[in-house]
């Protein structure tokens, strides 16, 4: 399981990235972040909501009620072009990261 920390560092940009491949809605957000991630990330619908809402009213993304195709009325989200340029800006901050860790870790793994 990932830490709290990190869990809400990486909530936005991974919705973002999702939303960048078409609109969604909230439950599924949840349930392919949790097949992608074979289970090591588990949102729940308490902690998912708030951040769609908050990312909506930073106009990262903006939503729209319609009936699903079993006729329940769903709220799909999708990105919008600010939303575009936050997940540019955020994946070039996640590579710098990852360049960093990865370049501070290896000696550690070779040493193993």
């Amino acid at each position: 399981m990932m830490s709290r920390t990190l869990m809400a560092a990486s909530t936005r940009p991974i919705i973002l990235a999702i939303l960048s491949r078409g609109e969604d809605y909230g439950y599924s957000l949840i349930q392919k972040v949790k097949e992608f991630s074979e289970g090591r990330i588990d949102w729940t619908e308490g902690m998912i909501y708030p951040v769609l809402q908050r990312m909506e009213v930073d106009d990262l993304i903006s939503s729209k009620w319609k009936m699903s195709a079993d006729q329940r009325p769903r709220r799909y989200f999708r990105i919008t072009e600010h939303g575009r340029a936050e997940l540019a800006s955020d994946l070039a901050g996640w590579e710098n990261v990852w360049r960093a860790l990865t370049h501070f870790t290896a000696p550690l793994r070779a040493e193993k």
